[in-house]
């Protein structure tokens, strides 16, 4: 799996999570970036990223990530480990 094809992914994933138009997924995306991003979408956000790419988050991954670039490491990583 490539980052080109994980920020696709991404992007349909936070469309649908966070009801936004067209979320462009870059390496320094925040939660202050995007209006409705809060403490409940967070986890659903984590919640649907886990369930489509089939993987499970450490909490002391979860507290670690600072941006989108960390969670599209994260997947890289827990996905070539499969």
């Amino acid at each position: 799996m490539e980052t080109s094809e994980i920020r696709l992914q991404l992007s349909n994933i936070f469309n649908s999570v966070f009801k936004c138009g067209n979320i462009e997924i870059t390496d320094d995306l925040t939660a202050e970036k995007i209006e409705k991003w809060d403490s409940l979408t967070h986890l659903t956000m984590i919640a649907a990223v886990e369930s489509h790419f089939g993987i499970r988050f450490k909490l002391r991954e979860l507290t670690g990530m600072k941006n989108t670039g960390d969670l599209i490491e994260l997947i890289l990583e827990k996905k070539q480990a499969v």
